[in-house]
């Protein structure tokens, strides 16, 4: 499981999924300057954290290095929401709280969501109940070997045998 970033590495971290491209310390430190005061030693430390961990991919460029993110914001995502349920004792009842707490357009992108993982060929209409409660396709974690139920949750029915 990824440890949650801190408050300090998400703002950065923030910056360089942003701007989806390679970055400098010097870039980053500018635009935090904007909403706080921070010295260039330390967006360099928590970019070298960030490296250390996993989070950032460097290549030197003169006597300073371009950070880029080894993956997006989505995937982070995802790995926090899986291992969080994993976690549980009851993952199905830990979906139906989830669930319970998304606000209307959550839900929807959720339903978004199991359709693009269900593919053309195996998607019912949404307004049956089946299309809503069990859908049909292997879950992303079977497909990519990472554990992915957060990208397709409502494929944990599997996991209590019903």
């Amino acid at each position: 499981m990824p440890r949650p970033l801190g408050e300090l590495e998400d703002a950065v971290m923030t910056r360089v999924w942003k701007w989806n491209r390679p970055v400098t310390v010097r870039e980053v430190l500018e635009d935090l300057q904007q909403e706080r005061s921070i010295a260039y030693t330390t967006v360099m430390t928590v970019l070298d954290n960030l490296h250390q961990k996993g989070w950032v991919r460097r290549e030197a460029e003169g006597r300073a290095y371009r950070y880029e993110a080894v993956s997006t914001r989505a995937a982070y995502a995802a790995a926090l929401m899986n291992d969080a349920w994993a976690q549980s004792d009851n993952p199905a009842a830990a979906l139906v709280a989830f669930f319970g707490m998304m606000s209307d357009e959550q839900r929807h992108a959720l339903r978004d969501a199991v359709r693009m993982v269900q593919g053309p060929e195996t998607a019912e209409p949404a307004t049956t109940p089946s299309a809503q409660a069990a859908p049909s396709a292997p879950s992303a974690q079977t497909e990519t070997g990472k554990g992915a139920a957060a990208e397709n949750p409502a494929s944990a029915r599997g996991h209590d045998g019903r």
